[in-house]
């Protein structure tokens, strides 16, 4: 089975042009013709399954259309999608923000499609898909270290009520990399297949891990590789692997399940709505 995770920038694409009049005028571009350059790149890597990260609904950079659903008609898939914003949000009522979201793509059955929104951050939004015999997350955290800090406390308490073994992946803004992770994966029992730590943002000359699919040790990984493929500020991850037998349940090694730090605030732990 193939996952590909993707932070696509709305299709909006990047390069020096992307700067041009002024400082990030390319936000509020046409997308038609990268994102079918995206499309393109999506059919040739076939995978089973995507994660899409800042995929535009339908605002008027996109001709009111859906990205998600765009992709996965050309591709001949199914498509899950939510704004990324707290059902509460001002964000929400505001033009073109209002539009801007994270999906997934795929071909697989999907048993069941759950939305999480975190406490804290403006990026709120988990979406949280079960499988046949493993359940994935999709996340985009926040830019503030500490709201990504509860984020990932918040996170670690929806994987509790998970039995089946699970992949998470998204643009985790992490600036200091998987050094910033390694509690919440002990706690989580999840490993990390860029065992290179190889780059992914910025695309143009990529020096920070930002992006990551971390998964449960029950699923076997074939290969990963993070493809140069420069249509967004980030790169593409793609990542290989056999999925666990059916009734296999995720089990964490209770050695490395490290507590994680206390908050800074004193308060108790976070749930995700």
């Amino acid at each position: 089975m193939k996952f590909v995770l993707y932070n696509i920038r709305y299709g909006t694409g990047t390069g020096i042009r992307y700067h041009l009049p002024v400082p990030f005028s390319g936000y509020f571009r046409p997308t038609r013709r990268n994102l079918s350059r995206i499309v393109e790149f999506l059919r040739r890597e076939a995978p089973d399954i995507v994660g899409l990260v800042e995929v535009d609904e339908g605002s008027y950079r996109s001709r009111n259309l859906n990205q998600a659903e765009h992709i996965a008609r050309e591709l001949g898939y199914s498509h899950v999608y939510e704004s990324k914003y707290g059902r509460h949000s001002l964000v929400r009522q505001m033009p073109v923000l209002r539009r801007q979201g994270n999906a997934f793509i795929t071909n697989q059955a999907i048993e069941a499609q759950k939305f999480h929104f975190f406490e804290h951050g403006m990026k709120r939004l988990v979406i949280e898909l079960e499988l046949e015999t493993f359940s994935l997350f999709l996340v985009h955290l926040s830019l503030a270290y500490r709201h990504r800090q509860y984020q990932l406390s918040d996170l670690h308490g929806l994987f509790a009520k998970v039995t089946k073994p699970i992949l998470v992946a998204g643009d985790f803004n992490a600036f200091w990399g998987d050094r910033e992770l390694r509690l919440f994966m002990a706690a989580a029992g999840l490993v990390n297949p860029n065992t290179h730590g190889t780059p992914t943002f910025p695309s143009l000359a990529p020096k920070r891990q930002l992006d990551f699919i971390l998964h449960s040790p029950e699923i076997q990984i074939t290969d990963f590789r993070v493809p140069g493929v420069r249509l967004s500020d980030h790169m593409p991850l793609v990542c290989e692997f056999t999925p666990p037998a059916p009734g296999t349940r995720r089990r964490v090694d209770p050695a490395a399940a490290l507590r994680l730090p206390p908050r800074p605030d004193g308060g108790g732990e976070h749930h995700v709505a």
